[in-house]
């Protein structure tokens, strides 16, 4: 489950991380009555969705009057923010935050998610903010950095001061950066996160660290020990109207993909969806299986993807915990086989009765191929639409 922007902003500043100051709006009159409060020469009007890579479409705009920040208002709401590879399919714009400008003078990127290699957690960080960070990796690994953290002892010190000097701080700048690192680590880890970033993450000319940007997403299997997050829910954002299948973290069902996803949980939505990009594939549906489901359930949500007519090869990647992975094979197999799929399968199963869930498929009929991890998962499935053209 995603946020938005001005709510892990506020979940920030619980955790000592400072953010600037601004409010939530939903009318360009609200907007210009945030701008008055403030008060300042300069703002920034900001979309409130959950499509990411606001700043590629329509997103931060600065403005220099309160008659500016209420034109970037108007020309903000209402309109639809396209996710990447969406065709122009997106969420239309209902909410808007304005804050005070900050000068900032210099960027960084901070983040944390789940990896599921080494099934702890990872903290990466880049001396450049406001970027693609899976990009800036594929392309200057030098200037990112990382650091598994052991949930017995939490993010350490000197782990911290460590990162802090790698991406290139020094002196006075180096002990507060590190207290951010554990105040974020913090957050991360009572709100039961699967992602956590602030990109970009500026110093200020007078030598403060503030968050210009907030990104939380929520493990959903955790959310029954989490009201607090749960009453954060928007279901204004959780589908895409003429999609054909909900956005998974906010990315949108490209048209021009071949490889269908099933996957359990955003963060893995994500993650497996970046790799079937950087690996040269596209997704072209893909489908979030919760904890709570059925196969009957499953097969439901699978069948219209299964159906989709550009269809080159699906990839079944779920890692159970509540999660019962015999459940969503049969599912997937009754989906199948009622959609008469022909394409290749590529099945990833870790979890509660996997071994139970690969003896399904391999007894299925199906043209299903077992991956042991997730990179081999990707290049089957990349390899098999490649092949399937």
């Amino acid at each position: 489950m995603n946020i938005h922007e001005f709510q892990g902003k506020d979940m920030l500043r619980q955790y000592g991380v400072a953010t600037p100051r601004g409010f939530p709006c939903n009318s360009a009159d609200e907007a210009a009555e945030a701008a008055t409060r403030l008060g300042g020469r300069a703002w920034t009007v900001k979309a409130q969705t959950h499509a990411p890579a606001r700043a590629a479409g329509h997103g931060p705009r600065r403005a220099w009057s309160v008659a500016e920040v209420r034109r970037h208002a108007d020309a903000l709401l209402g309109t639809p923010l396209p996710a990447p590879g969406s065709a122009g399919v997106g969420r239309t714009v209902t909410r808007l935050l304005v804050e005070e400008g900050i000068d900032a003078a210099k960027t960084f990127y901070l983040g944390l998610s789940v990896d599921p290699a080494s099934r702890r957690v990872v903290l990466v960080a880049s001396s450049e903010g406001g970027v693609d960070i899976d990009a800036l990796t594929a392309a200057t690994p030098d200037k990112v950095r990382k650091v598994l953290i052991d949930p017995e002892t939490g993010l350490k010190g000197g782990e911290a001061e460590a990162l802090a000097r790698g991406i290139g701080l020094s002196g006075k700048a180096v002990a507060p950066m590190c207290t951010l690192m554990q105040n974020l680590y913090r957050a991360f880890d009572a709100s039961d996160a699967s992602v956590a970033e602030i990109n970009p993450l500026v110093l200020t000319r007078d030598g403060r660290f503030i968050a210009l940007d907030a990104r939380f997403n929520f493990d959903a299997n955790a959310l029954f020990r989490q009201p607090g997050i749960e009453a954060m829910r928007d279901p204004h954002e959780e589908d895409l109207s003429g999609a054909g299948l909900p956005a998974i973290a906010g990315i949108a069902p490209s048209p021009e993909g071949h490889i269908g996803c099933v996957v359990n949980g955003e963060s893995l939505a994500l993650t497996t969806m970046d790799l079937i990009r950087l690996h040269g594939g596209q997704s072209a549906r893909c489908v979030d299986v919760r904890h709570d489901v059925t196969a009957a359930s499953v097969a439901e949500a699978v069948l219209p993807m299964m159906r989709h007519p550009d269809l080159k090869a699906v990839l079944v990647h779920v890692f159970g915990g509540v999660l019962r992975c015999d459940a969503v094979a049969h599912g997937v197999i009754a989906a199948a086989r009622e959609a008469g799929l022909a394409v290749p399968l590529i099945v990833r199963l870790q979890g509660t009765h996997d071994s139970a869930g690969r003896k399904l498929f391999a007894q299925s009929g199906l043209r299903a191929s077992h991956a042991n991890d997730m990179a081999h998962a990707v290049e089957l499935a990349v390899a098999a639409a490649r092949r399937s053209a």
